[in-house]
């Protein structure tokens, strides 16, 4: 009997750390996805575009089918990676950090300058569409991956860099919780988003109170508005990040003068107001710096990456031409 009672508090003992093991995940797992919130915000918001002049019923298998690649780019081959880089390569964070905020950066300014100065509308790395509609899906699909596979390497590389200290396995394991989490979060919500103009109109002709018919012509309406919304909250997120990940990448690299300014003026302002609202300023203050640095590095790589980059990648591509 004794021997019972043993066996079973050590298997409590055993309950109690895995348990608490999976609550040091899940909080992990929290904070490194806030991190990455740009990002997130920006997957979420390109996504759409992707379904736009297909027919209805094709919409939530597109999304299913990006979703699907999401899913293996970052469990099969950026988890992967960054674990061999968390083991092996850890000095490799920082650079691959800046570099995916210097591309957030890109994409947040050619975004911006797309506005300012109006052309034909289509992105740098943009191939020639095809006529059958079978093959413009896949196409589509192909080129929502890769787009999703770009912003996942820059999730995941956030997300390690704000992983606490710890084993293998925590880290693998906070890494995926990650991946999979962020993934059913952005494409639950891009396909809530897509269809939403459809609920609305089915609840405008065939709700049966006054109320329901009104609320769908509501939607129907505000969709249009609240994409825009979306848009822009996803660039100005791209900017915040993409600016503050180069910024903390160069206090790393011995230049943290920029960085130290920043900090001073943002509490600087954050002091103008009452206390109580002292710390939401100087955070705000904060990231509205960092987004003006982000949307500025941007800018400057914009005639780099058109100009040299990618003609460089036209001419290395298999099939250019």
């Amino acid at each position: 009997m004794s021997g019972l009672l043993a066996l079973l508090d050590d298997v409590a003992g055993i309950a109690k750390v895995a348990a608490a093991s999976i609550d040091d995940v899940a909080a992990n797992a929290a904070k490194a996805g806030a991190k990455a919130a740009g990002a997130v915000i920006d997957d979420a918001a390109v996504t759409p575009k992707y379904v736009h002049g297909f027919e209805a019923k094709r919409e939530l298998p597109i999304i299913w089918k990006i979703a699907r690649g999401s899913f293996k780019s970052k469990l099969l081959i950026l988890l992967p990676i960054a674990l061999l880089l968390a083991n092996f390569a850890p000095w490799l964070i920082s650079p691959l950090l800046m570099l995916g905020g210097a591309y957030l950066c890109f994409e947040g300014a050619e975004k911006i300058y797309h506005i300012l100065v109006p052309h034909d509308d289509h992105h740098v790395f943009a191939e020639d569409a095809p006529d059958d509609p079978a093959h413009l899906e896949e196409q589509k699909v192909a080129g929502a991956i890769k787009t999703d596979f770009i912003l996942s390497a820059e999730i995941m590389t956030i997300s390690l860099a704000a992983i606490p200290e710890g084993s293998f396995w925590m880290v693998a394991a906070t890494l995926a919780m990650v991946g999979i989490g962020i993934t059913v979060a952005v494409y639950g919500s891009v396909a809530l988003i897509v269809k939403a103009d459809d609920v609305g109109l089915w609840l405008s002709a065939n709700g049966r109170l006054g109320v329901t018919r009104a609320l769908g012509r509501g939607l129907v309406k505000a969709m249009p508005h609240f994409m825009k919304l979306l848009t822009v909250v996803g660039t100005a997120a791209m900017l915040w990040v993409g600016g503050s990940i180069v910024i903390h990448g160069m206090e790393e690299l011995g230049l943290g003068w920029l960085g130290h300014h920043i900090h001073d003026w943002a509490y600087a302002v954050g002091h103008m107001v009452p206390a109580a609202w002292e710390g939401f300023v100087a955070w705000f203050a904060k990231a509205g710096m960092d987004g003006v640095f982000g949307l500025a590095l941007g800018f400057v790589l914009i005639p780099i990456v058109t100009k040299f980059l990618v003609p460089v990648w036209n001419t290395l591509r298999p099939n250019a031409g």
